[in-house]
């Protein structure tokens, strides 16, 4: 009894000496995945890319045809197999839940080496402090982006535009301070400016007012929603403050 012949897919996709299509390879990784034999058609130069477009009536590589019809690109291919296409415009969440979720796990690991355990209090203030971090990083890839969305909805840079310049400094100088756990007196009262003036800022933006507006918190190119997250963030850098200064360290 003969076994069912292996369906096939047939893939052009560019590759030059200088440029190899990302999508080509994620188009192909998707075919084999789905138990498809592909012949792998090179396009080896701009003028043989351009012919192969002018000859299907296309306006990209690379192009998937299965069974004799042409289905697409690599989203065509997504939706082919039943999958949602990646929307660029598209709110999400996950830039900061992997942000949070790394931090967590290097201040676990943090406490780990220093203190031999794992859940103890200064993996708590290490998490905050080193997401603080990690978050004025995200702010001055671009501080222009950055410093544009956040006069959307902070205000005190409404007031005094250099507060949205300022601000990403700040919040790193008060997170390494605070992961240091030096010069206590000025990190916890900077955290504690910061993160009150943005919390009463979100708090007003989301709840009293109900815009609908993007998160600066990752940088000003993010499409997370500005709400309850945005307003935790600097809950947290609050809290921090107010311990530290408690626990007088």
């Amino acid at each position: 009894m003969s076994s069912a012949a292996p369906k096939t897919a047939v893939l052009y996709r560019m590759v030059m000496d200088k440029h190899v299509c990302p999508y080509g390879l994620k188009a192909r990784h998707l075919l084999r995945a789905r138990g498809y034999a592909v012949e792998d058609h090179h396009l080896k130069t701009r003028e043989e890319t351009d012919a192969f477009k002018a000859q299907h009536g296309v306006k990209t590589t690379p192009q998937v045809f299965i069974g004799g019809e042409r289905i697409g690109g690599f989203d065509d291919l997504r939706r082919f197999f039943g999958g949602k296409p990646r929307d660029p415009k598209a709110k999400t969440y996950q830039p900061v839940i992997a942000l949070f979720a790394m931090t967590a796990l290097l201040a676990l690991a943090a406490a780990y080496v220093v203190d031999g355990t794992l859940l103890t209090p200064r993996a708590v203030e290490w998490f905050i402090s080193f997401s603080m971090v990690v978050l004025s990083i995200q702010k001055l890839r671009d501080i222009e982006s950055f410093s544009s969305m956040f006069l959307g909805y902070d205000l005190l840079a409404k007031r005094w535009v250099p507060y949205g310049y300022i601000y990403p400094f700040a919040e790193g100088l008060a997170g390494v301070l605070m992961t240091a756990g030096v010069l206590t007196w000025f990190s916890a009262p900077l955290a504690l400016v910061i993160g009150g003036i943005g919390a009463v800022s979100v708090f007003k933006a989301v709840y009293l007012d109900r815009r609908d507006l993007k998160c600066a918190c990752v940088g000003g190119d993010s499409n997370v929603p500005l709400g309850f997250i945005s307003l935790t963030e600097n809950v947290m850098m609050v809290a921090m403050a107010v311990w530290m200064l408690v626990r007088g360290h």
